[in-house]
Formats: C-alpha cells, structure tokens, sequence
C-alpha cells in the first residue's frame, strides 16, 4: 500500500489516507473511512462511487481529505475522473472547483 498522506495535506492535523490499491479504494489509516473507484477506459478513467464516512467521525472534514487524496493521485497519474458519488459531484467539487479540470467528458476522451 502506498501512502497519500502526503497529497491529502499531512502533517498532525490532517487525517492519513492511504491508496489501498487491491480494494480500489483510498480509506483512513484505520480503514474506518474511505472513497471506492472503478478503473474504466483501460485504467486512464477513475469512476469514484462511493465515499463512507462512519457517524463518529463525520464533521471532521474527512470526506474532503479521501477526495483529495484520490484527486492528487488522479492528476499524478493523468487519470480523468467521473464523480458519480453523489458528496463529490454535490459538495466536493462546488467547493472546490479547482479539480474541475480533471473531470472526464467524451468530447476529450482522444486527448487523453
């Protein structure tokens, strides 16, 4: 496993992601928390379908940090992403638009 602590802003106040590449996943170091990806167009598209943050732990800002984490990972790695889940097209992404410009869309699709 590696680690994207690092991209997800490190340090003693950020909570640790780690890329938990077999689950196709970035999760919490204690596997608590974590956002699923499905790899499409032969692994140059990161479809992320569900974030999960358990009750005692939400409000923390967590789900921001696996987001992050999985879009650093994304732009290191020249992926696309599909923000199928719901938190990152509704809450992630408005506030952070920023990362817009790693949204896939079928007009770049040859670009890629």
């Amino acid at each position: 496993m590696a680690t994207a602590d690092d991209v997800a802003g490190g340090g003693s106040s950020a909570p640790k992601i780690v890329w938990n590449e077999a689950k196709h996943r970035f999760e919490s170091e204690d596997k608590k928390a974590y956002i699923d990806y499905v790899l499409r167009e032969n692994g140059k598209v990161m479809d992320l379908v569900h974030t999960y943050v358990p009750s005692s732990k939400r409000g923390l800002g967590l789900a921001s940090h696996l987001c992050v984490a999985a879009f650093n990972h994304a732009k290191a790695n020249s992926i696309s992403v599909i923000p199928t889940c719901s938190y990152v097209s509704d809450t992630f992404l408005p506030k952070n638009p920023s990362w817009n410009s790693l949204l896939y869309s079928p007009e770049t699709k040859s670009s890629i």
